[in-house]
């Protein structure tokens, strides 16, 4: 029988939760651990409607990467998350920054999805774990070109373009609101990530960069399905239910 622990020591081999950065509140924030698990879910956010999707299907745990509590809790109503989670007997492990800078997490799943060729991490913040990611498109792209491929493969509503003055050729991204690792790309002509804020659109008509912003959950959703096939290979008698939900928000 698997339990939640097992769970979570599977996910720490792939992505160390020592390796979450320090503002980060990673690791089992909802349950002993002791838990048997038949069914899961995964989701990018437990939200009420995770909480109630893994209730239907009678799910025991719900792995995440953004973490179900973040900011210290000062008051636990019967509406909130956490609350129904302990009510419905339902554990939860999120895995984020430590998700996003695996070998196999986030970013590269990112990187993966744009079909980029000779992914690889750079900008270490722990042995193993890379802040920022590069890989070589499959052909070379105008910067308009490249920002609608961006659009196409994450079935993005839109995507946000600074073109820069060259032609595509590598990739440097930082998945959700990552704008800020840009400073650091050296020998990329592109720019991927999911926010960036007005000085970080100057300074990359400043560089010459493309700056593509393609929305937070568009470039960290994208690790649902592939994390979801390793937890079914490695547990073949838990049930994994991927919930991807709804953007937060909608371009109009």
């Amino acid at each position: 029988m698997t339990c939640v622990r097992d769970v979570y020591a599977y996910i720490d081999s792939l992505a160390p939760f020592a390796t979450a950065m320090e503002f980060d509140n990673a690791g089992l924030l909802v349950g002993s651990g002791k838990e048997n698990v038949t069914k899961g879910l995964l989701s990018l956010d437990i939200t009420p409607q995770a909480v109630e999707r893994a209730e239907e299907i009678g799910a025991q745990l719900i792995v995440s990467h953004h973490p179900v509590i973040f900011s210290p809790l000062r008051r636990l109503s019967p509406e909130s998350v956490p609350y129904r989670l302990v009510k419905s007997g339902i554990a939860a492990i999120c895995a984020h920054t430590n998700l996003d800078m695996a070998a196999l997490g986030v970013n590269h799943c990112l990187a993966e999805r744009l079909s980029l060729q000779n992914i690889h991490g750079v900008s270490e913040y722990a042995p193993g774990a890379s802040i920022l990611w590069k890989g070589d498109l499959p052909v070379p792209m105008a910067p308009k070109a490249f920002a609608l491929y961006v659009k196409e493969r994450l079935g993005c509503d839109a995507v946000e373009l600074a073109a820069g003055r060259e032609q595509i050729e590598r990739v440097a991204l930082c998945s959700g609101a990552g704008a800020e690792y840009m400073a650091e790309v050296e020998d990329a002509q592109a720019f991927l990530t999911g926010e960036a804020k007005h000085h970080e659109w100057l300074a990359a008509r400043e560089k010459g960069i493309t700056l593509v912003v393609a929305g937070h959950y568009s470039t960290e959703v994208v690790v649902l399905e592939p994390l979801a096939a390793l937890l079914r290979e490695r547990f073949e008698q838990v049930e994994w239910t991927v919930f991807t939900g709804e953007p937060p928000m909608r371009f109009l």
